[in-house]
């Protein structure tokens, strides 16, 4: 594997780091905690400051990762060194991207996001399997560095993870429904029950539990991911509210709720369930490379391997395509 700097030694930082140093990589890593720091350092990590970490993946050519919260990507670009391989595992893209553009427009930038994570956070939450099983994001926007993308994607395969090809908008809209909004929610639902006051709470059981788990998050890393990503958020919460006028004027006038209940019960069962999927390849230095990742993506099909230039694949078969 290429050599890994992790800036950022947080809850995912810190399993990038370890999770690519446990595959075999070269590591280090930069964070502002000096508690992180010292924490990454008694187990045996090697950190430096910015400019020293900076400077070390330009001389070995490394894969820089910027694992910080988005109000705090900016300090960090600002400091880029000329032509670095750059990615990152900020929870929305359009603004990194953007912030990359106008900031480091050097950098050979693909952006990535792992969908994992916990309600804790720092260097002590994080762990070398956080990312098995789990979907990670890397952007596949024209122009998009070939070479770049293959070392992201190598990058999450050897954290256990599979790939999800897309593009930065259809991230922010995506997980604008499925991360940002179930925090958002969660917020709600947790405030509701505690005005019900102490015999509500005494009663709180399994589904109060699991719907309101991500409130306990830390609120600075909720508001920077849903802030960051308000357009799409808006239009999420849009479509959540409109759901939950319909079931409040059900239940209102016939007192049924059974449109609600049974969506969500096929949704979840269609969560749980997933597509049938079957293997194929995509040669990465193919003119139309770009656009086949974007479109696996889009289908709900992930890369499972790399191979030199050749991603193995596996996509939904036809009639399981939405």
């Amino acid at each position: 594997m290429r050599s890994v700097c992790v800036v950022g030694l947080g809850l995912i930082g810190g399993s990038v780091l370890r999770a690519a140093a446990a595959a075999g990589a070269v590591t280090w890593g930069a964070t502002a905690s000096d508690e992180d720091a010292e924490a990454a350092r008694r187990d045996g990590h090697d950190v430096l400051d910015l400019a020293a970490a900076l400077e070390r993946a330009v001389v070995q050519d490394a894969l820089v990762v910027v694992a910080v919260p988005l109000p705090a990507v900016e300090n960090v670009l600002r400091a880029l060194p000329g032509g670095v391989r750059l990615t990152d595992v900020v929870s929305v893209k359009g603004p990194v991207a953007d912030l990359v553009a106008r900031l480091a427009p050097h950098a050979r930038y693909v952006g990535g996001h792992p969908m994992a994570g916990t309600s804790r956070s720092g260097w002590d939450a994080g762990r070398a399997d956080l990312f098995h099983d789990a979907a990670w994001v890397v952007t596949a926007e024209d122009g998009t560095d070939l070479d770049v993308l293959a070392d992201v994607v190598g990058l999450a395969l050897a954290a256990g993870a599979h790939v999800v090809p897309t593009t930065a908008a259809e991230h922010d809209a995506a997980v604008a429904r499925i991360s940002h909004l179930p925090h958002l929610l969660a917020a709600v639902l947790a405030s509701v029950g505690a005005d019900g006051g102490p015999l509500a709470l005494a009663l709180a059981a399994g589904s109060f539990g699991d719907g309101t788990r991500v409130a306990g998050s830390r609120p600075e890393l909720v508001l920077a991911m849903c802030q960051g990503n308000r357009a799409a958020l808006l239009g999420a919460v849009d479509d959540a509210l409109g759901r939950l006028g319909a079931a409040r004027g059900s239940l209102a006038s016939t007192g049924g709720l059974a449109k609600t209940v049974e969506a969500g019960h096929a949704a979840r069962l269609a969560l749980e369930n997933g597509p049938e999927l079957t293997g194929t390849t995509i040669d990465l230095t193919s003119p139309d490379a770009l656009e086949a990742l974007r479109d696996l993506g889009s289908r709900g099909g992930r890369v499972v391997g790399l191979n030199g230039s050749t991603a193995r694949v596996l996509t939904p078969r036809a009639h399981d395509r939405p």
